[in-house]
């Protein structure tokens, strides 16, 4: 692994490489460190060049402001990356927040990208508006704003799956609980607000895979994904574990992933049967 630094437009990048191969940029979600993929990318770093980053304004990266982050300011941020490290063309994958800039990626610069994989986008404004997910974003906006970070990361961990029944790194732990602030503070109004542009996506001149994990259903960030498949008419596929499987068993999540991004790299975006719906 070497670690760089990219400046893009007022802010100074941290990013990890890994490998060799075909280059898979890898978005983090909530939190946005490098370190939420260092496990899986060590294991795919055999057949890709795996790029992974600090977001704008976490952990190691600078450019925090101070005021709300649009996605597209998050999508060229990725955009750098693509056109640097990755040598002007990659596969993108994205957890969680992250699968909501990879969309707004595939969106805003198509031309960027070899192909999409977003897990378990929290787009709840594509759910039913009587939907009681949607009120997910303006709750947790509330609490922070009642009893700031500390008190709205707690309700967070809560609502995902899994959380508690495994340790993150420590490293990671600790520049998660420094990132809350710019999370709810800056990030969460962007994230809120998502809406897929859905006739960009089927314009799309790459494949795009939308997936959860085999034990988030019916959560507020696995059912969106479904329906956004359905919506843009892409395949759906079907993750080992939970939302955070990549941290909790990072070789049983990789093995899934190898075998969807090689087959999105290789076979022209036909996904095994086994994995479509």
């Amino acid at each position: 692994m070497r670690s760089e630094v990219l400046e893009a437009d007022g802010a100074r990048l941290y990013y990890e490489v890994r490998g060799s191969g075909p280059a898979l940029l890898m978005i983090s979600g909530a939190g946005g460190d490098a370190g939420y993929y260092s496990a899986v990318a060590e294991d795919l770093a055999d057949a890709f060049t795996v790029i992974t980053y600090d977001r704008r304004g976490n952990s190691r990266s600078t450019g925090r402001s101070g005021t709300p982050m649009c996605l597209a300011r998050q999508a060229a941020d990725a955009r750098a990356l693509v056109a640097g490290p990755a040598g002007g063309r990659a596969l993108v994958f994205g957890n969680s927040g992250g699968a909501i800039i990879g969309l707004t990626l595939a969106a805003l610069h198509p031309d960027e990208m070899t192909g999409l994989i977003a897990h378990e986008p929290p787009a709840v404004n594509v759910l039913p508006d009587r939907d009681p997910a949607r009120r997910f974003f303006s709750e947790l906006a509330a609490l922070y704003a009642q009893g700031g970070g500390p008190a709205a990361g707690r309700r967070f961990a809560e609502t995902t799956r899994g959380e508690g029944t495994y340790r993150w790194p420590g490293d990671l732990w600790e520049r998660f609980l420094g990132n809350q602030d710019h999370l709810f503070g800056a990030e969460w109004q962007g994230f809120a607000s998502f809406r897929p542009d859905e006739a960009a996506l089927k314009a799309a001149p790459f494949p795009i895979v939308l997936g959860a994990g085999s034990e988030d259903r019916g959560t507020y960030y696995a059912r969106p994904s479904v329906e956004i498949a359905r919506r843009i008419g892409v395949p759906w596929a079907e993750f080992p574990g939970i939302h955070m499987e990549f941290l909790r068993n990072p070789q049983r999540f990789a093995a899934a992933l190898r075998v969807l991004a090689t087959q999105l790299h290789s076979g022209g975006g036909e996904v095994p049967e086994s994995w479509s719906r």
